[in-house]
Protein backbone atom coordinates (compact mmCIF):
# COMPACT_ATOMS: atom_id res chain seq x y z
CA UNK A 1 0.00 0.00 0.00
CA UNK A 2 1.08 3.37 -0.88
CA UNK A 3 0.73 6.62 0.35
CA UNK A 4 -2.42 8.75 1.12
CA UNK A 5 -3.21 10.50 -2.59
CA UNK A 6 -5.87 13.15 -2.26
CA UNK A 7 -8.19 13.66 -5.20
CA UNK A 8 -10.46 16.79 -5.79
CA UNK A 9 -13.25 16.80 -7.98
CA UNK A 10 -13.76 13.33 -6.95
CA UNK A 11 -17.43 13.31 -7.33
CA UNK A 12 -17.18 13.75 -11.43
CA UNK A 13 -16.95 11.30 -14.03
CA UNK A 14 -13.11 10.97 -14.28
CA UNK A 15 -12.77 11.19 -10.09
CA UNK A 16 -15.41 8.32 -9.93
CA UNK A 17 -12.95 5.86 -11.96
CA UNK A 18 -9.52 7.42 -10.70
CA UNK A 19 -11.27 5.92 -7.24
CA UNK A 20 -11.41 2.59 -8.47
CA UNK A 21 -8.05 2.49 -10.51
CA UNK A 22 -6.22 3.80 -7.27
CA UNK A 23 -8.00 1.61 -4.83
CA UNK A 24 -6.10 -1.24 -2.70
CA UNK A 25 -2.99 0.25 -4.09
CA UNK A 26 -3.59 4.42 -2.22
CA UNK A 27 -5.15 5.03 0.94
CA UNK A 28 -7.32 7.33 -0.87
CA UNK A 29 -8.94 10.94 0.22
CA UNK A 30 -11.59 12.12 -1.46
CA UNK A 31 -12.79 16.04 -2.01
CA UNK A 32 -15.50 17.42 -2.73
CA UNK A 33 -17.86 20.56 -2.20
CA UNK A 34 -20.87 19.57 -0.69
CA UNK A 35 -22.01 16.87 1.66
CA UNK A 36 -24.54 15.47 -1.42
CA UNK A 37 -21.23 14.83 -3.49
CA UNK A 38 -19.93 13.26 -0.76
CA UNK A 39 -23.01 10.77 0.12
CA UNK A 40 -22.72 9.90 -4.01
CA UNK A 41 -18.92 8.80 -3.84
CA UNK A 42 -19.50 6.57 -0.75
CA UNK A 43 -22.20 4.79 -2.39
CA UNK A 44 -20.33 3.53 -5.39
CA UNK A 45 -18.87 0.06 -5.06
CA UNK A 46 -15.33 1.35 -6.05
CA UNK A 47 -15.28 3.75 -3.04
CA UNK A 48 -14.17 1.03 -0.67
CA UNK A 49 -12.08 1.98 2.38
CA UNK A 50 -12.46 6.02 0.83
CA UNK A 51 -12.40 8.67 3.27
CA UNK A 52 -14.44 11.51 1.92
CA UNK A 53 -13.99 15.19 2.98
CA UNK A 54 -16.07 18.47 2.39
CA UNK A 55 -14.22 21.26 1.41
CA UNK A 56 -14.22 24.94 0.02
CA UNK A 57 -11.06 24.59 -2.20
CA UNK A 58 -10.57 28.92 -1.30
CA UNK A 59 -10.35 27.92 2.05
CA UNK A 60 -6.51 28.27 3.09
CA UNK A 61 -6.74 26.43 6.14
CA UNK A 62 -9.49 23.81 5.31
CA UNK A 63 -7.17 22.50 2.24
CA UNK A 64 -4.06 22.41 4.25
CA UNK A 65 -5.76 20.12 6.78
CA UNK A 66 -7.55 18.28 3.85
CA UNK A 67 -3.81 17.47 2.87
CA UNK A 68 -2.48 17.05 6.28
CA UNK A 69 -0.40 13.33 5.32
CA UNK A 70 -0.72 13.20 2.02
CA UNK A 71 2.26 12.44 -0.19
CA UNK A 72 0.32 12.98 -3.46
CA UNK A 73 -2.35 15.03 -5.11
CA UNK A 74 -4.88 14.45 -8.17
CA UNK A 75 -6.44 18.30 -8.64
CA UNK A 76 -9.24 17.63 -11.17
CA UNK A 77 -11.47 20.66 -10.35
CA UNK A 78 -12.36 23.13 -13.83
CA UNK A 79 -15.08 24.59 -15.58
CA UNK A 80 -15.14 24.99 -19.20
CA UNK A 81 -19.14 27.15 -19.05
CA UNK A 82 -18.58 30.22 -16.74
CA UNK A 83 -22.13 30.17 -14.66
CA UNK A 84 -20.84 33.88 -13.89
CA UNK A 85 -17.71 36.93 -14.04
CA UNK A 86 -15.17 36.14 -12.21
CA UNK A 87 -15.99 31.97 -12.47
CA UNK A 88 -12.68 31.14 -14.22
CA UNK A 89 -10.55 32.67 -12.22
CA UNK A 90 -11.49 30.96 -8.77
CA UNK A 91 -12.42 27.41 -10.62
CA UNK A 92 -9.01 27.93 -11.74
CA UNK A 93 -6.34 30.05 -10.70
CA UNK A 94 -7.74 30.78 -6.98
CA UNK A 95 -8.04 26.80 -6.14
CA UNK A 96 -4.82 26.40 -7.75
CA UNK A 97 -2.81 29.00 -5.31
CA UNK A 98 -5.17 27.78 -2.32
CA UNK A 99 -4.46 23.94 -3.28
CA UNK A 100 0.43 25.23 -4.16
CA UNK A 101 0.26 26.85 -0.96
CA UNK A 102 -1.93 23.88 1.03
CA UNK A 103 0.39 20.72 -0.54
CA UNK A 104 3.68 22.83 0.38
CA UNK A 105 2.42 23.72 3.55
CA UNK A 106 1.63 19.41 4.17
CA UNK A 107 4.60 18.71 2.96
CA UNK A 108 2.76 16.91 -0.45
CA UNK A 109 5.20 14.98 -2.67
CA UNK A 110 3.97 15.30 -5.73
CA UNK A 111 0.85 16.75 -7.79
CA UNK A 112 -1.02 16.03 -10.97
CA UNK A 113 -3.16 18.70 -12.61
CA UNK A 114 -5.63 17.90 -15.36
CA UNK A 115 -5.98 20.77 -18.04
CA UNK A 116 -6.87 20.99 -21.90
CA UNK A 117 -4.91 21.06 -24.96
CA UNK A 118 -4.56 24.74 -26.19
CA UNK A 119 -4.47 26.28 -22.69
CA UNK A 120 -1.74 28.70 -21.96
CA UNK A 121 -1.88 32.46 -20.29
CA UNK A 122 -2.21 34.15 -23.79
CA UNK A 123 -5.12 32.81 -25.09
CA UNK A 124 -7.75 35.35 -26.23
CA UNK A 125 -10.06 32.16 -24.97
CA UNK A 126 -11.19 33.38 -21.42
CA UNK A 127 -11.45 29.35 -20.06
CA UNK A 128 -7.96 28.77 -21.95
CA UNK A 129 -5.92 31.41 -20.03
CA UNK A 130 -7.47 30.65 -16.83
CA UNK A 131 -5.94 27.48 -17.14
CA UNK A 132 -3.45 28.48 -18.35
CA UNK A 133 -2.20 30.78 -15.74
CA UNK A 134 -3.36 27.82 -13.21
CA UNK A 135 -0.95 25.90 -14.80
CA UNK A 136 2.11 28.32 -13.98
CA UNK A 137 0.93 28.75 -10.57
CA UNK A 138 1.30 25.32 -9.75
CA UNK A 139 4.59 24.73 -11.93
CA UNK A 140 6.31 27.32 -10.07
CA UNK A 141 4.97 26.30 -6.88
CA UNK A 142 5.75 23.30 -4.45
CA UNK A 143 5.44 19.95 -5.19
CA UNK A 144 6.88 18.94 -8.32
CA UNK A 145 3.79 19.30 -10.34
CA UNK A 146 2.71 17.15 -13.50
CA UNK A 147 0.47 18.86 -16.16
CA UNK A 148 -1.62 16.69 -18.66
CA UNK A 149 -3.26 18.77 -21.25
CA UNK A 150 -5.79 16.87 -23.12
CA UNK A 151 -8.82 17.39 -25.72
CA UNK A 152 -12.28 15.39 -25.08
CA UNK A 153 -12.05 12.50 -23.16
CA UNK A 154 -14.49 9.70 -23.68
CA UNK A 155 -15.29 7.28 -21.33
CA UNK A 156 -18.67 4.62 -20.53
CA UNK A 157 -21.14 6.42 -19.37
CA UNK A 158 -19.99 10.59 -19.49
CA UNK A 159 -21.99 13.24 -20.74
CA UNK A 160 -19.18 13.82 -23.65
CA UNK A 161 -20.46 10.22 -24.61
CA UNK A 162 -23.95 10.56 -24.59
CA UNK A 163 -24.15 13.88 -26.36
CA UNK A 164 -21.63 12.43 -28.96
CA UNK A 165 -24.15 9.35 -29.30
CA UNK A 166 -27.44 11.55 -29.53
CA UNK A 167 -25.34 13.15 -32.11
CA UNK A 168 -25.08 9.73 -33.89
CA UNK A 169 -28.50 9.21 -33.51
CA UNK A 170 -29.96 11.90 -35.21
CA UNK A 171 -31.25 12.11 -38.59
CA UNK A 172 -29.94 15.60 -39.08
CA UNK A 173 -27.14 17.13 -37.04
CA UNK A 174 -26.18 21.27 -37.15
CA UNK A 175 -22.55 21.66 -36.41
CA UNK A 176 -20.58 24.43 -35.93
CA UNK A 177 -17.74 25.09 -37.93
CA UNK A 178 -17.72 20.86 -38.34
CA UNK A 179 -14.38 21.18 -40.13
CA UNK A 180 -13.07 21.99 -36.56
CA UNK A 181 -10.65 19.28 -35.60
CA UNK A 182 -11.43 16.68 -32.60
CA UNK A 183 -8.95 13.99 -30.82
CA UNK A 184 -10.83 12.19 -28.09
CA UNK A 185 -9.18 10.30 -25.82
CA UNK A 186 -10.07 7.16 -23.99
CA UNK A 187 -11.07 8.03 -20.77
CA UNK A 188 -9.75 4.93 -19.11
CA UNK A 189 -6.54 5.95 -21.06
CA UNK A 190 -6.38 9.49 -19.53
CA UNK A 191 -6.81 7.41 -15.84
CA UNK A 192 -3.31 4.88 -16.88
CA UNK A 193 -1.47 8.56 -17.68
CA UNK A 194 -2.61 9.83 -14.10
CA UNK A 195 -1.44 6.30 -12.36
CA UNK A 196 1.81 6.53 -14.04
CA UNK A 197 2.43 10.00 -13.28
CA UNK A 198 1.56 9.36 -9.43
CA UNK A 199 3.52 6.15 -9.28
CA UNK A 200 7.07 7.22 -11.25
CA UNK A 201 10.18 6.36 -9.21
CA UNK A 202 10.73 10.09 -8.67
CA UNK A 203 8.25 12.76 -9.30
CA UNK A 204 8.38 14.94 -13.03
CA UNK A 205 7.37 18.60 -13.34
CA UNK A 206 6.41 19.91 -16.02
CA UNK A 207 3.46 19.54 -18.97
CA UNK A 208 2.35 16.62 -21.10
CA UNK A 209 0.29 16.89 -24.11
CA UNK A 210 -2.37 13.53 -24.78
CA UNK A 211 -4.81 13.04 -26.79
CA UNK A 212 -6.12 10.10 -29.02
CA UNK A 213 -4.53 8.20 -31.71
CA UNK A 214 -6.22 9.69 -34.34
CA UNK A 215 -7.88 13.45 -34.97
CA UNK A 216 -10.12 14.08 -37.87
CA UNK A 217 -12.92 16.26 -38.09
CA UNK A 218 -16.21 17.12 -35.90
CA UNK A 219 -18.49 15.89 -39.01
CA UNK A 220 -16.07 13.09 -39.67
CA UNK A 221 -16.26 11.67 -35.82
CA UNK A 222 -20.18 12.33 -36.10
CA UNK A 223 -20.54 9.91 -39.05
CA UNK A 224 -17.59 7.43 -37.84
CA UNK A 225 -20.55 6.98 -34.53
CA UNK A 226 -22.99 6.78 -36.45
CA UNK A 227 -21.66 3.93 -38.26
CA UNK A 228 -20.60 2.27 -34.66
CA UNK A 229 -24.23 2.55 -33.75
CA UNK A 230 -25.19 1.38 -37.19
CA UNK A 231 -27.39 4.87 -37.89
CA UNK A 232 -27.69 7.14 -41.00
CA UNK A 233 -27.24 11.06 -40.36
CA UNK A 234 -27.26 13.93 -42.35
CA UNK A 235 -25.04 17.08 -41.49
CA UNK A 236 -25.08 20.82 -42.19
CA UNK A 237 -21.93 22.85 -40.80
CA UNK A 238 -22.82 26.24 -39.60
CA UNK A 239 -20.61 29.39 -39.04
CA UNK A 240 -18.92 29.45 -35.62
CA UNK A 241 -19.72 33.34 -35.94
CA UNK A 242 -23.33 32.19 -35.76
CA UNK A 243 -22.99 30.24 -32.51
CA UNK A 244 -21.02 32.79 -30.91
CA UNK A 245 -23.42 35.32 -31.87
CA UNK A 246 -26.01 33.22 -30.03
CA UNK A 247 -24.13 32.66 -27.04
CA UNK A 248 -23.46 36.34 -26.65
CA UNK A 249 -27.43 37.05 -26.81
CA UNK A 250 -27.89 34.03 -24.04
CA UNK A 251 -25.33 35.38 -21.50
CA UNK A 252 -27.37 38.58 -21.39
CA UNK A 253 -30.84 37.13 -21.45
CA UNK A 254 -30.03 33.83 -18.98
CA UNK A 255 -28.34 33.23 -15.67
CA UNK A 256 -26.63 31.30 -15.78
CA UNK A 257 -26.48 30.71 -19.84
CA UNK A 258 -26.66 27.37 -21.28
CA UNK A 259 -23.44 28.12 -23.04
CA UNK A 260 -21.08 31.04 -23.22
CA UNK A 261 -18.46 32.61 -26.04
CA UNK A 262 -15.49 31.18 -24.20
CA UNK A 263 -17.29 27.67 -24.00
CA UNK A 264 -17.82 27.12 -27.66
CA UNK A 265 -13.85 28.36 -28.32
CA UNK A 266 -13.06 25.69 -26.23
CA UNK A 267 -15.16 23.08 -27.72
CA UNK A 268 -14.02 24.28 -31.44
CA UNK A 269 -10.30 24.25 -30.79
CA UNK A 270 -8.50 22.34 -33.13
CA UNK A 271 -6.87 19.70 -31.76
CA UNK A 272 -4.20 17.83 -34.12
CA UNK A 273 -1.37 16.54 -31.66
CA UNK A 274 1.06 13.59 -32.37
CA UNK A 275 0.71 12.09 -28.89
CA UNK A 276 3.10 9.31 -29.28
CA UNK A 277 6.19 10.52 -27.27
CA UNK A 278 3.95 11.41 -23.94
CA UNK A 279 1.83 7.73 -24.19
CA UNK A 280 5.65 6.33 -24.92
CA UNK A 281 6.73 8.44 -21.85
CA UNK A 282 3.76 7.37 -19.60
CA UNK A 283 3.87 4.11 -20.95
CA UNK A 284 0.24 4.38 -21.99
CA UNK A 285 -0.82 2.24 -24.90
CA UNK A 286 -3.84 4.22 -26.43
CA UNK A 287 -7.10 2.85 -27.43
CA UNK A 288 -7.73 3.25 -31.48
CA UNK A 289 -11.00 5.35 -31.88
CA UNK A 290 -13.21 2.63 -33.36
CA UNK A 291 -12.42 0.51 -30.20
CA UNK A 292 -13.09 3.46 -28.11
CA UNK A 293 -16.50 4.54 -30.00
CA UNK A 294 -17.77 1.03 -29.52
CA UNK A 295 -16.77 0.89 -25.41
CA UNK A 296 -18.68 4.76 -25.26
CA UNK A 297 -21.57 4.85 -27.03
CA UNK A 298 -22.91 0.81 -26.77
CA UNK A 299 -23.79 2.21 -23.25
CA UNK A 300 -25.49 5.17 -23.87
Amino acid sequence: MRGTLVITGANGNLGRRLLGAVSGRWRVRALVRSPSAAERIRALPEAGEVEVMVVDYLDDQAMIEALDGAGAVVHLVGIIKEPGAGAYRQAHEETCRVLAQAASAAGVERLVYLSILGAIPESANACLASKGNAEQILLEGAPPTRVLRVPMVLGEGDYASAALAKRARSRLNLLFRATSLEQPLYAGDLIDAIVASLETSEPVAGTLDLAGPESLTRAALTLRAARVLGRNTWLISLPLGWGLALAWLLERLATPPPVTRAMLGVLDHDDAIDPTASAQLLGVTLTSLDEMLTNCLSST
